[in-house]
C-alpha cells in the first residue's frame, strides 16, 4: 500500500515509518522538519509539510492508500492544539484528495465509560489523569470529535502511558473498550496501527491497546 505518515519524527511516527516498511509499503514521510528523519529506504519519501495546515497535507496524501497521524501534544500544554488542529487539516485535505483510510494515536484515558477497565484505573487513577492532563486530553476528545464527524473511514487507536524500545510484537485490543494495562511500547502501537488498516472491525470506531 501506499502509506503517508504525519509526525514520522515522533515517537510513534517513527516507528511507523519503520515497521511500514519492512511490512513492504510505499511510505511517504511528512513532518515540518525532514532533517530529523534520518532513516533513509528505497521505498521511503521524507517530504516536508505542515500537518496543521489542510494544503500542505493534502499535497502530501493524494494518491495514498491510507493516512496514518503521530501528531498530539509534546507537552501538557500547546496552545496550537495539534491534535485537533491537525485533525482538521487532515480531514479536509484528504476528503479534496479522495483519501478515505485514516489512523491516529489517541490515548486510553478517553475511555469515559471504563468498558474493559478495571474499577482502579477507571475511577481512580482515570481522574487523577485527568486532572494533571486535562488540555491534553481535550484536544484528543476534539480531535475525535472531528473523526466522528468527517464521514472518512477513521480509527483512533487509544494506548496507555507510552515507552520507548523495541515492544513485544504483539499487544491487546477492544474496539471502543480498553484493555486492562498501564503501559505500552510505541513500537506495538505502531504495529497494531499497521494491522488495522484493513481491518474493517475498527473503522469508525476508537480502539483501546495494550
Amino acid at each position: 500500500m501506499k502509506l503517508t505518515v504525519l509526525g514520522a519524527s515522533g515517537g510513534v511516527g517513527r516507528q511507523l515509518v519503520t515497521h511500514a516498511l519492512a511490512d513492504g509499503h510505499e511510505v511517504t514521510a511528512a513532518l515540518r522538519s525532514p532533517q530529523k528523519l534520518t532513516e533513509r529506504h528505497e521505498r521511503l519519501t521524507v517530504v516536508r509539510a505542515d500537518p496543521l495546515d489542510a494544503a500542505s497535507v493534502k499535497a502530501v496524501v493524494e494518491g495514498a492508500d491510507a493516512v496514518l497521524s503521530g501528531i498530539g501534544q509534546p507537552g501538557r500544554r500547546d496552545p496550537m492544539r495539534p491534535a485537533s488542529t491537525s485533525a482538521r487539516a487532515v480531514v479536509d485535505a484528504m476528503t479534496a484528495a479522495g483519501v478515505r483510510r485514516l489512523l491516529v494515536v489517541s490515548a486510553g484515558p478517553l475511555n469515559r465509560t471504563g468498558a474493559g477497565q478495571p474499577f482502579v484505573s477507571h475511577r481512580i487513577f482515570g481522574p487523577l489523569l485527568w486532572a494533571m492532563l486535562k488540555e491534553l486530553y481535550t484536544d484528543l476528545e476534539r480531535m475525535e470529535a472531528v473523526l466522528r464527524d468527517s464521514g472518512l473511514d477513521w480509527t483512533a487507536v487509544r494506548p496507555p502511558r507510552l515507552l520507548d524500545g523495541p515492544g513485544e510484537g504483539r499487544y491487546r485490543h477492544a474496539v471502543e473498550a480498553g484493555p486492562a494495562g498501564a503501559s505500552i511500547a510505541r513500537a506495538d502501537v505502531a504495529r497494531a496501527m499497521l494491522d488495522f488498516l484493513t481491518d474493517t472491525r475498527t473503522y469508525g470506531h476508537a480502539v483501546g491497546v495494550r
